[in-house]
């Protein structure tokens, strides 16, 4: 009994022995036939059911980047694949509060420090632009010890090795700079990165810890709240100033000629190519036109397919500018790069771009809605765009386009304006405690034009009193410029005085003097029934009177020269005016510009005409924040410029309003009775005494305007009048019933 259990036992471990022998084995063959490349025999069903691979639990150690690219660099040598890891993966973990020296830049501010070119240097128009933005911007320091961000004068823009714009050995260069510190607290711009035929985001050297600023950047290799998404811009892209949006009036419907267009290369083979090669199935020829063409290249016709000569063909029928003045839509596909000019042109024309480039993380996406400016597609949903199109309802194809053109003019219209959102994205991440929310991005002014240093409070801005429920201030403090001493009692300036202190609507007079004599006696000055405060102005120049005093304690300005004759009723009735137009300049002086077309440059007249484009800060109310605006945005240059010749100051600010607001200022009841001056000619103070007054307002006009990049300034034949003004009916009916007896 006790063998037959001895064998029975023996029996049974041998059978477990082979088949444990047997079934290892089977795996190895199996494992080793997926594992082998050149071997595609499978177990017989493992087609139907497949074994579930699961992964390795002792990856060997590597770097987390690394094993993330390995296959996104597929293809290519080794060498190729070290330099990529190296150049776009390392730092992919980099955000601000890991990869930034924030110290930099509470110790001095926002400066930005740009690399001083070397001889020899190749760089490229565009990148030119770019620096000379940053250069000629408020944040520009020589000081590199005073900077905060530093930016390479080594032209980074054009990475593509086949390109003549290719910087060679940028990575020794770079590496020798002694201010690298491996990239920390750098910015880098690209617009375009890879090469034929992979177009991969490589720009071809070890970026460190530095952000880039790039063009064509997908979401998977964008470091949120460190790199900054910017759009792909051309050669000739305008450096300042740039053209204005092409929606000249809101049209109702707003609906044009053609639904969708699209007008561009088809390529037949390689990245980029699928969406284009099937634009053709929802081409209709009628109000959906999608034009390609495969004739570019050199070698093309060796590539073309069946289709080539029909869509050549079409493609010349049709004139681009006129299709792109006359769509609703416009499709803006990805071409070899996930950004397209398109996008821009998009844009400017107030045809709402329909996006077709999956994976693109959007210009300046951290801070812009592209949701209210755009509709974002899907290339794998192609055949669906224009039935999706069709279903959006007119009013909001109007809101779209209307923010096309808000964008366009607020951030991409020209070099400089890309760079300085850029940089105030950046100084916003550094600085959150004072950064701008997305309604100041994505409404009109838009970013640039609002300080978050003023205030982090929108309602003490004046464009916002309508988003938030804000009523219009109800008091002004009138700031009354003096430059002459007061010898007599009967001068223009203590008339004035008394005249707006009786208004109801002023809460303080604050006279800023601003002559060589000392103040004077405070027993001097009339009795009223407001405080009256005296102060002198900063270096006894002309920008002093636009400077952000901190005694102005009301949003509302009354701007008045010395020599300015106005009454009670003016006063108030002007300040009613200015409450329903808080963000514009509102007043009595009304000058204009021209172009004159013999001399090529721009005029200023002050004759009596049907229209006018400035309203002089001699009798004038604003906002106050345009003190901060003008003392911290405006160039030291053309401040300098005012203060040299003591004038053209009024011209400055009305410039600097109209670009922020894109309005004219608004005249009131004209009054014929001011002049310029009432002073003598034999006045040393005088500003207006200068015989060549005139002339220097005529080269103002002109440097302005070369620094704004274009004339900012909006004419306008509206003039706002009281009620029953000049009406045949009983004074007595009439709310300002002085105006009309003056």
């Amino acid at each position: 009994m006790q063998a037959k259990k001895r064998y029975f036992t023996l029996l049974s471990a041998g059978t477990c022995l082979v088949l444990l022998f047997y079934l290892g084995g089977l795996q190895f063959r199996t494992s080793r036939t997926r594992d082998d490349p050149g071997d595609q025999v499978l177990p017989r069903g493992a087609a139907e059911h497949p074994w579930p691979r699961f992964p390795d639990p002792l990856l060997p150690f590597i770097q987390w980047d690394q094993a993330e690219s390995e296959d996104y660099n597929s293809q290519g040598s080794p060498r190729q694949k070290r330099d990529a890891n190296a150049s776009v993966y390392k730092g992919k973990k980099c955000r601000m509060e890991s990869c930034f020296d924030f110290s930099l830049c509470k110790r001095n501010g926002f400066k930005v420090y740009t690399y001083p070119q070397q001889k020899g240097d190749k760089i490229s128009e565009s990148y030119q632009n770019i620096l000379s933005a940053i250069e000629g911007s408020r944040y520009y320091t020589s000081d590199p010890s005073q900077a905060c961000l530093f930016v390479l004068s080594l032209d980074t823009l054009d990475r593509d090795q086949l390109s003549p714009q290719y910087v060679h050995n940028l990575k020794s260069k770079v590496q020798n700079l002694h201010l690298w510190n491996n990239g920390r607290n750098h910015l880098i711009f690209n617009l375009y990165s890879g090469t034929w035929p992979d177009y991969t985001e490589d720009v071809g050297f070890d970026i460190g810890q530095a952000m880039l600023a790039k063009a064509s950047i997908s979401t998977d290799n964008f470091r949120p709240n460190f790199d900054v998404s910017i759009p792909l811009f051309s050669k000739d892209h305008p450096r300042t100033g740039g053209e204005k949006g092409f929606l000249r009036f809101n049209t109702i419907p707003p609906i044009r000629k053609y639904m969708l267009v699209f007008k561009g290369k088809r390529y037949l083979t390689g990245i980029g190519s699928d969406t284009r090669n099937a634009l053709y199935h929802v081409h209709n020829g009628e109000d959906v036109v999608l034009l390609t063409t495969c004739k570019h290249g050199k070698d093309w016709q060796k590539h073309k397919d069946s289709r080539c000569d029909k869509d050549n063909a079409e493609y010349e029928k049709y004139d681009y500018r006129e299709m792109l003045h006359n769509a609703t839509f416009c499709l803006v596909p990805r071409g070899r790069r996930l950004g397209s000019f398109r996008f821009l042109e998009a844009l400017q024309a107030a045809c709402v771009p329909v996006m077709l480039s999956n994976g693109w993380e959007l210009p300046f996406s951290e801070v812009i809605d592209w949701n209210q400016a755009a509709v974002i597609g899907d290339e794998r949903l192609l055949l669906q765009i224009p039935s999706t199109i069709r279903s959006i309802h007119q009013d909001r194809i109007l809101a779209l386009r209307q923010q096309t053109q808000f964008l366009w003019e607020a951030y991409f219209s020209s070099v400089e304006k890309i760079v300085l959102t850029t940089l105030e994205i950046i100084q916003d991440r550094i600085f959150k405690h004072i950064s701008r929310n997305s309604l100041i991005w994505n409404k009109h002014p838009g970013g640039l034009f609002v300080l978050p240093q003023y205030s982090s409070y929108l309602g003490d801005f004046p464009y916002y009193y309508a988003n938030l429920g804000v009523k219009s201030p109800t008091k002004f403090t009138a700031v009354i410029h003096a430059v002459t001493p007061l010898v007599s009692q009967s001068q223009p300036i203590l008339k004035l005085l008394v005249a707006v202190a009786k208004s109801q609507y002023c809460h303080q007079i604050i006279v800023l003097w601003n002559c060589d004599k000392p103040l004077p006696a405070k027993h001097r000055w009339p009795a009223t029934a407001v405080p009256v405060i005296v102060i002198e102005g900063e270096s006894k120049v002309m920008s002093s009177r636009f400077l952000p005093y901190d005694n102005i304690v009301t949003d509302a300005v009354l701007s008045l020269d010395e020599d300015t004759v106005l009454s009670t009723t003016e006063v108030d009735f002007a300040f009613t005016v200015w409450q329903s137009f808080p963000e514009r300049i509102v007043g009595y002086p009304a000058r204009s510009h021209f172009w004159d077309s013999t001399k090529e440059r721009w005029g200023y007249t002050s004759k009596w005409t049907n229209d006018y484009s400035m309203v002089l800060t001699g009798a004038a109310i604003y906002h106050k924040y345009y003190h901060y605006l003008y003392t911290n945005y405006l160039p030291a240059s053309l401040k300098n410029m005012v203060d040299q010749l003591a004038n053209c100051e009024d011209i400055l600010i009305n410039f600097l309003v109209s670009a922020v607001t894109k309005l004219p200022p608004i005249k009131v009841t004209q009054k014929k009775q001011y002049k310029e001056t009432m002073m003598g000619q034999t006045s040393r103070a005088s500003r207006w005494a200068d015989p060549d007054h005139f002339a220097q307002r005529q080269t103002c006009m002109n440097t302005f305007a070369s620094w704004f990049g274009y004339m900012p300034l909006i004419h306008s034949q509206m003039r706002l009048d009281p009620v029953l003004f000049k009406d045949q009916v009983s004074i007595l009916r009439k709310k300002y019933r002085d105006i009309e007896r003056l």
